[in-house]
Parts: C-alpha cells; structure tokens; sequence
C-alpha cells in the first residue's frame, strides 16, 4: 500500500470515528435529557454517559443548548425513518384491505409509543418556550412526512379502486389521527403501560372508522 493510500485509509477511519463518537454522544445526551430534563442535565453527566471526556462534548456541540437541539432533531429523525419503513410496506394492490391497514396501523402505532418517542414529545412539551425552532423540526417535519408517505399509498390505493378519496393527505391525517389521538390519554402521555390488547383494540377501531369512511365496498371497484 503506498502511503497516499495509508494516508487515505487513515483519515477515513478517523473521519468514521468521528461520526461514530458524535453519534454516541447525541444517544447519551437524549437518555440524560429523557431521564433529568433539561434543566438538571448537565454536559458532564452526558460526557459519563458516552464514555467520552467532557471537552470532546463541547468540541462536537459548543455547549448544552445545541446538543439539546441535536439529540432531539436526530432521536426524531429515527423514529420518523422507522415509521416511514412501515408505510412503504402498505402497498396498492392488497387483497384485504382491512387487515393491512390494521397491520400497518398496529406497527405504527407500537413506534408512536415506544419509549423514546414519549420522552421526545414530552420533551418538546416542556421545552417548547426555551426551543421554539424545535416544534417544526420535531413535531412539523415527522407527521409531515409520515402523511406524505401515507398519502401517496392511499392514492395508489384509490387508483386501483379500493379508496374514495377527495384528497389523500388529509385522508392520511385522519387515519393517523385515529390511531394516535387515544393513545394520548391512555397512556397517560406515555406514563402508564398500555396492554396489548387495548393498543390492537383502537388499531381496530381506527381501521372501522376509516374504511367506513373511505373504502369501496367489495363489488363497486
């Protein structure tokens, strides 16, 4: 290997170090955030957590307020990923209907009350007067795109002829509305441990709701 090439391969593992240390440092600096709240958490208590020392985390985010605003951008970028790969199962020509948006909702549903989602919006709750700029990176772009995508598989789902629909993406926020606007309540904004069974229970009555509303009954497609 000639040395341009060690020298190539170097800078390579240490620029994949680098993405690697940050990303380590923004997945303790939610937990703490999660865990303490704003306020209490401090740099060197996330710098423990990462297992790195507490000038790495300011070299990376300059100070407390920004990685604040990092951890929860990209914590929400995750979710929405995770979310947007159950959508881009539901696909147009499926032969019960019902039962994949019931899947899908299942699925969607499990992500919207998974752990780290709670924390990330009662994060955004208590946080939203100090970090305003954070409500539509947080709260705007992920439901955006996950009615984005949802539309676009009902607007295949309308065209071959098992929707009836005026306008997708509202389409899309209602279905997704149905879905999570209990939860809300039931789980006491993420405090108290749904069953099983009651998450399916308004996965169904969700799926009621909606292909009441939009399907085409069997035979008039």
């Amino acid at each position: 290997m000639t040395e341009a090439n060690v020298s190539t391969a170097d800078s390579r593992r240490t620029s994949r170090g680098r993405i690697d240390k940050r990303l380590s440092i923004l997945d303790a600096a939610f937990a703490v955030f999660a865990r303490e709240g704003y306020a209490k958490a401090c740099v060197e208590a996330i710098a423990g957590e990462a297992g790195v020392a507490k000038p790495t985390v300011y070299n990376h985010f300059g100070g407390k307020e920004q990685l604040f605003r990092d951890a929860m951008t990209a914590t929400a970028e995750q979710a929405t990923a995770k979310s947007l790969a159950v959508v881009a199962g539901l696909g147009g020509d499926v032969d019960d209907l019902p039962q994949a948006l019931r899947d899908v909702g299942y699925r969607l549903l499990l992500r919207y009350c998974g752990e780290d989602a709670w924390a990330l919006r009662r994060l955004l709750y208590a946080e939203i007067s100090r970090f305003p700029d954070l409500f539509e990176k947080v709260w705007g772009n992920g439901p955006s795109q996950l009615s984005e995508a949802l539309a676009d598989r009902f607007a295949r789902l309308a065209l071959g002829g098992r929707l009836r629909l005026d306008d997708p993406v509202r389409a899309a926020e209602q279905f997704v509305a149905l879905l999570t606007g209990p939860m809300e309540g039931r789980s006491v904004l993420g405090t108290r441990a749904v069953p099983d069974e009651e998450v399916r229970a308004t996965v169904a009555a969700a799926v009621e709701t909606f292909t009441r509303a939009f399907a085409v009954p069997r035979g008039e497609g």
